[in-house]
C-alpha cells in the first residue's frame, strides 16, 4: 500500500493517470483533501466519486505521523512527541508568537531526521545518534498534525504562518526528502507556504547548500556557534569538516533574492565563545556576508557540561557587534520547561 502523503502533485497526477486512469483535474482534488482540507481518509472527499473512492482505498491509504505526547510550556510553546510508521519517535514544536488582531500566529519548527549524526556537543539530538533519515509524508505530516491541533482550517487565514527546519537533524543530509518538501510546500494548490515563510537550517553542507541556494524554495540560516575553526571543531567535529573559510566563502556567493538575508546562528556558551574576543572575531569573518547574527543562549541538556551567560554579557557581545555594524538580534528560547527549545529535543516518552 502506498501512503499518498509521500507523492509530490506531479508524482500522484502520474500514479492515478496510470493506475487509476483518472485525469489532472481528479489528482488535483485529491492533493487539496490530502493538504488543504487535511483528510485522514478517503470515504469524506465529497467531490471524488464513489469508484474513484473505492479504488483509492484499495491502493492506497493516508497517514499521518501518530501523535503520542503533547506538552505545553508555560510560555505557550507545544511539544508534540510523533510516532512514524515503523514505531521511530521525533518531535516537532510548535513557537507561538504575539497576539495580532485577535488572532496567534504559530511558527512550527520541523524535523528531518529521526536523530541526527552530526554530534555537536551542546545539541541533545546530535548526543543521542543517528536512526534514519524521514521521508516526505513524514516531515510534511508533522504540519497537518499541528493544523489540526490548532484547528487551522482557513487556507484564507492561517494561523500557522512559518516554518523552520530546526528540529531533529540535519535537513541537507536528507536532501532529496527535504527538496520534494519544498517543493510541495510551495505549491498553491497544497499548503501554499510561500519561500520567505520557510527557513532551512544547516550546520553546513557543501552539497545541499549549493542545490538549495539554487531551488529558490527556502531561505537559509546557517550554524556557525564560533568564530575560528579550531573552536567549531571543539564544539561541531562534524560540522567542521568542512573549513570555516571555505563554508563562508560559499556564503559570500549564495544566491539571494531581493531583501533577502542569510542567518547565521551563534549559541553562547559561558566562558567557551561569549567573550568580547569572541564577539570581535566573529564580526570579523562575518563582515562581507550579507546575513544577520542571532544569538541564543544556550539550552540545557542531560550530559552537557555548557552553562548560558548571564544577561550582561549578552548584552556585551551583542553590542560588541553592533559597534562593528554586524546585525545582531538576541532571540529568546522558548519552551525550556518543556524541553522544547533550541537544542533540547530527543524524542523522549516522559
Amino acid at each position: 500500500m502506498i501512503n499518498l502523503l509521500n507523492f509530490t502533485l506531479r508524482e500522484l497526477t502520474d500514479w492515478m493517470r496510470t493506475e487509476l486512469c483518472e485525469p489532472l483535474f481528479r489528482a488535483v482534488q485529491v492533493w487539496q483533501w490530502l493538504w488543504q482540507k487535511t483528510a485522514r481518509d478517503f470515504a469524506s472527499m465529497s467531490n471524488i466519486s464513489k469508484d474513484c473512492r473505492a479504488r483509492l482505498a484499495e491502493r492506497a491509504y493516508i497517514g499521518w505521523p501518530e501523535t503520542v505526547l503533547i506538552r505545553k510550556s508555560q510560555d505557550g510553546t507545544t511539544k508534540f512527541l510523533l510516532r512514524l510508521h515503523d514505531g521511530a519517535l521525533v518531535e516537532s514544536v510548535l513557537i507561538p508568537s504575539d497576539a495580532r488582531d485577535g488572532m496567534r500566529r504559530w511558527t512550527q519548527c520541523l524535523s528531518s531526521q529521526v536523530g541526527c549524526a552530526m554530534g555537536c556537543t551542546f545539541c541533545a539530538t546530535g548526543q543521542a545518534g543517528f536512526e534514519r533519515n524521514m521521508d516526505m509524508a513524514e516531515i510534511l505530516g508533522q504540519i497537518l498534525v499541528a493544523r489540526a491541533h490548532l484547528g487551522d482550517t482557513r487556507p484564507d487565514r492561517p494561523t500557522l504562518r512559518n516554518l523552520v527546519f530546526m528540529g531533529m537533524g540535519e535537513p541537507l543530509l536528507n536532501l532529496d526528502e527535504v527538496m520534494r518538501s519544498l517543493a510541495a510546500l510551495n505549491s498553491t494548490q497544497g499548503l501554499g507556504f510561500s519561500p520567505r515563510r520557510i527557513t532551512v537550517s544547516t550546520c553546513g553542507i557543501q552539497k545541499g547548500l549549493a542545490a538549495l541556494g539554487e531551488s529558490g524554495l527556502a531561505y537559509l540560516a546557517v550554524s556557525l556557534h564560533a568564530p575560528n575553526q579550531t573552536l567549531r571543531a571543539r564544539l561541531m567535529p562534524k560540522a567542521a569538516r568542512w573549513p570555516l573559510d571555505e563554508l563562508l566563502a560559499a556564503l559570500k556567493t549564495y544566491p539571494l533574492k531581493t531583501r533577502e538575508r542569510i542567518t547565521l546562528e551563534y549559541l553562547l556558551m559561558r566562558n567557551v565563545n561569549d567573550t568580547p574576543e569572541h564577539a570581535r572575531k566573529l564580526a570579523r569573518i562575518v563582515g562581507d556576508v550579507k546575513g544577520k547574527l542571532n544569538l541564543i543562549a544556550y539550552n540545557p541538556i542531560t550530559g552537557a557540561s555548557y552553562e548560558a551567560p548571564d544577561k550582561a554579557r549578552v548584552l556585551a557581545f551583542e553590542q560588541c557587534l553592533w559597534k562593528r555594524h554586524i546585525t545582531a538580534v538576541f532571540r529568546r528560547s522558548k519552551g525550556q520547561d518543556i524541553e522544547a527549545a533550541c537544542g533540547q529535543l530527543r524524542a523522549f516518552c516522559y
